[in-house]
């Protein structure tokens, strides 16, 4: 397993769950991550990241929401968990994520090559 591999799994660990609104995708949008996490989701054609980013949706936006649910990037867990990417929709967990720990995350993502998903 790659250093990066065990710094994802470590880190999102660190990130606390909670349950989104069913059907909302408001925070759902193009967003870079690292081609380590990047490698973990499903390829998409041109056509439909083209299509995605025309519409400013994730790729992985389907119908019923997030179709890559379990392997989302760290970026796209980050959102409702601290108030610098609060949920528009108030929803969080009962404890906000450390503001160490967003840190490590953030010093994660900036420490590796991003792309856009």
């Amino acid at each position: 397993m790659s250093c990066n591999r065990h710094k994802i799994t470590f880190l999102r660990e660190l990130i606390p769950s909670f349950e989104c609104e069913p059907g909302c995708h408001d925070c759902c949008g193009p967003v870079t991550t690292s081609t380590e996490e990047m490698a973990r989701l499903p390829r998409k054609s041109q056509a439909e990241q083209d299509a995605a980013l025309e519409r400013l949706d994730c790729v992985h936006l389907g119908p019923d929401g997030c179709t890559v649910y379990a392997e989302r990037p760290l970026i796209c867990r980050l959102f409702g968990t601290t108030p610098r990417m609060a949920c528009p929709r108030g929803r969080g967990p009962s404890a906000m994520l450390e503001p160490q720990a967003e840190q490590l995350v953030h010093n994660y993502i900036a420490s590796t090559r991003q792309v856009l998903v």
